[in-house]
């Protein structure tokens, strides 16, 4: 880890190895400390009463056969291997039923994502409730559960419950400088890191992101704020504002994949997850002119800025949230697939292109101003604890290039930008490019059409 200011000789050497900003840590050390924590809370004190919403999914676990079913097997399938029986420490057992489940729940919705300090292993947890899930979504009964529209109607009510809270005053206490801080020296570290890798810049968090340094939690009045925080006018600059052949990055994110002629219908649930447009794109009938189009997908970190901004100036066409799942993984992360007998840990970062047509998404089309573009599509996917895919613009609306369309609220989350036939590209990020592209910069240019 490169620090980009202030001393860091006293940060340990372990520290130093990390990579900041996954949504589950590459050191599961920090994933198993969390969830045995919480798991071994609730285990030693007495029950809580459950809120309204994990009250309501109780009920609808116990009072549906098959939803019961569902939540009955799922931890019934998962693998009899040691791994799987302990939780990460190996030291306290791993959750085995749904009403621990939901007690652990109870504590996740009643704050907001700290920074995790076990011995040697520092780091943060993005998705809290997926780290639960982790094990019982990747089996059979899991898969089918965390597909169910009346688990996911439930699951809805839970993470607007959950939103809520991290809307409140009370949220922000963890935007502190002490353990489990976000500004501690760990934390502002790893923020800094991710977003000064980009552009190689040495930026301090009050140059990259409005707020005010003096003020408490830095001036953010809830942990919402914070995570959907602004930029600095100057700290992102537009990529050849004046030229409409250039392309401009939608998310601060990573690139994930680049796809060529994709087709309408496609298996984007079978392993090598080809996207299916018009599961994508929620039916809309604009679809039927994205045939054989252009994908590119990148995956927003966990540490990033969370806001979508215009990757071209033109009108917005059409603009909505195609409501979808909020767990679910593909079959062949688990053990429900022929030959399968462990659960991929990679979970969301390797589930992108079957979310792509599955997670609650913001879908927005786009008449471009450049004639060689013409209509595009952005669809801005939330993954696992998102709560909202927020859409900032209107129907009708021109739009300039770098503009913001919408944000984020609390989840993960990947973005694709869809091209239709016809549009040629070139210049996109090398797909093992590190570091992420920067939101509003240079993604990839627009060839002029031969004129006929």
């Amino acid at each position: 880890m490169v620090h980009q200011h202030g001393d860091h000789h006293d940060i340990p050497a372990h520290y130093l190895r990390r990579k900041p900003g996954g949504w589950l840590p590459a050191d599961h050390r920090i994933h198993h400390e969390y969830v045995r924590r919480q798991t071994e809370h609730v285990k030693t004190h007495p029950k809580e009463p459950l809120t309204p919403a994990l009250e309501a999914f109780k009920e609808l676990i116990e009072n549906n056969t098959r939803v019961y079913m569902y939540f009955r097997q799922m931890f019934e399938e998962i693998p009899k291997q040691q791994i799987y029986q302990m939780d990460v420490t190996g030291s306290a057992p791993a959750i085995r039923d749904y009403e621990t489940l939901l007690q652990v729940l109870n504590r996740i919705v009643g704050k907001a994502p700290e920074w995790t300090d076990a011995e040697e292993a520092v780091g943060v947890v993005g998705v809290p409730m997926c780290a639960l899930f982790d094990y019982p979504m990747g089996t059979p009964s899991g898969y089918a559960a965390f597909l169910d529209p009346d688990v996911n109607k439930a699951l809805r009510r839970v993470l607007n419950e959950w939103g809520k809270f991290l809307q409140t005053p009370a949220s922000a206490e963890v935007l502190k400088a002490g353990p489990g801080g976000w500004f501690g020296q760990t934390g502002l570290s790893d923020l800094m890191e991710v977003a000064n890798k980009p552009l190689g810049t040495s930026h301090k968090f009050e140059d990259m992101y409005q707020c005010d340094p003096t003020a408490k939690h830095y001036g953010f009045k809830s942990w919402d704020d914070f995570f959907t925080r602004q930029l600095q006018p100057d700290a992102r600059p537009v990529a050849s504002p004046e030229d409409d052949s250039v392309v401009a990055n939608a998310c601060e994110s990573k690139v994930f994949n680049i796809s060529y002629k994709a087709q309408l219908r496609d298996r984007f649930y079978a392993k090598g997850q080809p996207y299916s447009l018009l599961d994508m794109l929620a039916h809309d009938p604009l679809t039927e002119q994205f045939a054989d189009a252009t994908v590119y997908q990148a995956f927003l970190n966990a540490l990033s800025y969370h806001r979508w901004h215009a990757p071209v100036s033109g009108t917005i066409k059409r603009a909505f949230v195609q409501e979808g799942t909020y767990f679910s993984e593909p079959l062949f992360e688990g053990v429900g697939a022929p030959g399968n007998d462990k659960i991929d840990k990679r979970g969301i970062g390797l589930a992108q292109g079957y979310l792509s047509s599955m997670a609650t998404r913001a879908v927005i089309f786009i008449e471009a101003d450049n004639k060689d573009i013409g209509l595009m599509a952005g669809v801005f996917i939330g993954m696992d604890e998102v709560s909202t895919c927020d859409i900032t613009v209107k129907e009708g609306q021109h739009i300039k290039k770098g503009d913001e369309l919408g944000m984020f609220h609390f989840g993960g989350s990947s973005h694709c930008l869809v091209f239709r036939s016809g549009v040629e590209l070139e210049d996109f990020p090398n797909l093992g490019r590190e570091e992420n592209v920067p939101v509003r910069g240079k993604l990839a240019v627009a060839k002029a059409k031969a004129k006929a």
